[in-house]
């Protein structure tokens, strides 16, 4: 059976075949990337002056800690000639236990929130999170995020984008996890791109408890153009992932979570330890979890299992639930008890067994 896995170009769609009933064939490994996102990472443009201020960014740098530069750059957007307007914002963020390191990083993205009025403008939003479950720490984690949150509308554009989260998954809780892990999603028209995503999920017959979980783990999946979305969720479909299960949105998050060239170095340190292009797919189709976690996690384990252990790399591209976080922490032999782990490593990787099993017989070593 012909598969076909096709990444996304601004121009039209790199597909890939390869067959999963024999060894597939890598014609490309660059494959489920270059996805574009409905953002970049620049500011809207504003009016700017051409001079800066002395005194500006004098302020800037005492008081906010921003480099010299940076102040130069900032004060290009903001000017005052009294620090009683910046003072009272930084005394509120101070208050709510922002640090200055925090503090500095919102002055530094948008330096006109100096100006904004603590008391009607920002302790309201602020407010509003906290009410909704966020901690101090969590809120001030989401400001610094996207500190363009403080000079959105509280009542047209924050309330509603996070009561369409809410709606949804029916808990503030759960709304409030989406928007810790990404926060600028409360900034975009979500009826136009979330939704019609979702939509699209539901209608490859995705659960909604599964939709539920790639929004609250990877947010940033959903942006991305409706059409494009849909020829992501085509392609999965086509490498045999099947939608009525978890998997298929794993391998949603695993192609649009990091970007291109986050997949391409986990690419190459698998080629590093000797897996082949047709080894690398087999594994994500597998478990795309493989190319979720991060590459200071994948060479761990790999080292752990080929160096430490002995192992063929190539039986761990047959087992690529072995690239786990909890196997990693539990098999890491203590010395006295080596030869006994290095038994249950032996049958995790040549016996049927799974491999979670195995990690709770791992356990009981240690005890």
């Amino acid at each position: 059976m012909r598969m076909m896995v096709g990444f996304l170009r601004k121009a039209p769609v790199l597909q890939v075949r390869f067959n999963l009933t024999a060894s597939p064939t890598p014609q490309s490994l660059h494959f489920l990337l270059d996805h574009l996102y409905l953002f970049s990472s620049s500011s809207t443009s504003i009016s700017t002056s051409e001079k800066p201020h002395p005194f500006t960014v004098s302020y800037l740098i005492n008081s906010c800690g921003l480099s010299h530069k940076d102040a130069r750059s900032a004060s290009k957007y903001v000017h005052f000639e009294s620090p009683d307007k910046p003072n009272s914002v930084l005394a509120l963020f101070n208050s709510h236990g922002f640090s200055k390191t925090q503090t500095s990083k919102i002055v530094k993205k948008e330096p006109q929130i100096l100006l904004s009025d603590p008391d009607k403008t920002l302790l309201p939003k602020l407010q509003f999170f906290y009410s909704k479950g966020a901690s101090w720490p969590d809120i001030a984690k989401i400001v610094v995020c996207s500190p363009s949150i403080l000079k959105r509308s509280l009542e047209n554009q924050i309330i509603p984008s996070f009561n369409f989260f809410k709606d949804f998954l029916q808990s503030d809780k759960m709304a409030i996890t989406v928007v810790k892990r990404f926060s600028r999603i409360l900034l975009f028209d979500l009826h136009t791109y979330v939704a019609s995503n979702m939509n699209a999920l539901q209608e490859f017959g995705v659960p909604k408890s599964n939709i539920a979980g790639l929004l609250m783990n990877q947010p940033m999946a959903f942006m991305v153009r409706p059409n494009l979305f849909r020829e992501n969720l085509e392609e999965v479909k086509k490498m045999g992932f099947n939608p009525s299960q978890m998997k298929f949105v794993i391998a949603i998050q695993a192609i649009r979570a990091g970007g291109k060239s986050s997949w391409e170095r986990k690419i190459d340190i698998y080629k590093r330890w000797g897996w082949s292009e047709e080894e690398i797919l087999l594994a994500f189709t597998k478990s795309p979890w493989c190319m979720i976690y991060s590459e200071d996690k994948i060479m761990a384990t790999m080292d752990f299992f080929v160096n430490k252990m002995g192992r063929e790399s190539s039986s761990i591209a047959r087992r690529p639930q072995l690239i786990s976080p909890s196997l990693e922490k539990r098999i890491i032999p203590r010395e006295h008890k080596e030869m006994k782990l290095n038994d249950v490593a032996e049958d995790c990787l040549f016996n049927s067994e799974n491999p979670f099993t195995i990690s709770l017989r791992v356990s009981h070593l240690h005890t």
